[in-house]
């Protein structure tokens, strides 16, 4: 089976799309691949998998982890999710830029961002279910986030009425960001 790939107006990120076999019974797919991974330029080497559950209108993010570098490859296994990654990286020709994905238990479209970039959320659903592979195992003293509604990134978050953690809610601009020191950690290289 196949993974297909997708690019988007980010580069680095893109969307995968694997080749499904179903009938009467149900369904089957690959999902992660080593080496159709490194054929596509894509990490190999996961060490973390997260999953969370979240009722409609739940926005979590825009998260990132500078230490170690932390990439995540999310997809949706139920229900339906807005999935948002933001180019964050100093000097990057895409910075501040955002791409946002409608990724289903249906449709089976994954998203992967590297470490550089936030990453987020908005629920569409009721007990809508993400999971998501880690290229770097998670450090509290070395993880933050960009404000959801950030204006300076103006997201387009496809639900008005949500619900946001006082943590995301309270989370800094991608300016202050910028202006931290952590964030020489995300310089954008050629």
């Amino acid at each position: 089976m196949k993974i297909n790939v997708e690019s988007t107006c980010l580069g680095e990120v893109v969307v995968l799309v694997p080749e499904i076999f179903q009938d009467s019974r149900g369904f089957f797919s690959e999902t992660f691949r080593a080496d159709q991974f490194e054929e596509m330029g894509l990490p190999t080497h996961f060490v973390q998998d997260n999953h969370s559950r979240s009722a409609k209108g739940v926005v979590r993010g825009l998260h990132f982890q500078w230490e170690p570098p932390m990439g995540k490859l999310m997809r949706v296994t139920a229900g339906s999710a807005f999935l948002v990654a933001v180019d964050i990286r100093k000097g990057s020709p895409t910075l501040g830029r955002w791409v946002g994905v409608e990724a289903s238990a249906s449709n089976r479209r994954q998203v992967w961002a590297p470490a550089g970039f936030a990453r987020g959320f908005c629920a569409l659903a009721d007990g809508t279910e993400i999971q998501y592979k880690c290229t770097g195992i998670y450090n509290s003293k070395a993880e933050s986030g960009i404000r959801w509604n950030d204006p300076e990134i103006g997201v387009a978050w496809p639900l008005t009425d949500v619900s946001v953690s006082e943590k995301d809610k309270n989370a800094q601009s991608l300016t202050e960001w910028l202006m931290r020191p952590e964030s020489d950690n995300f310089k954008y290289s050629v």
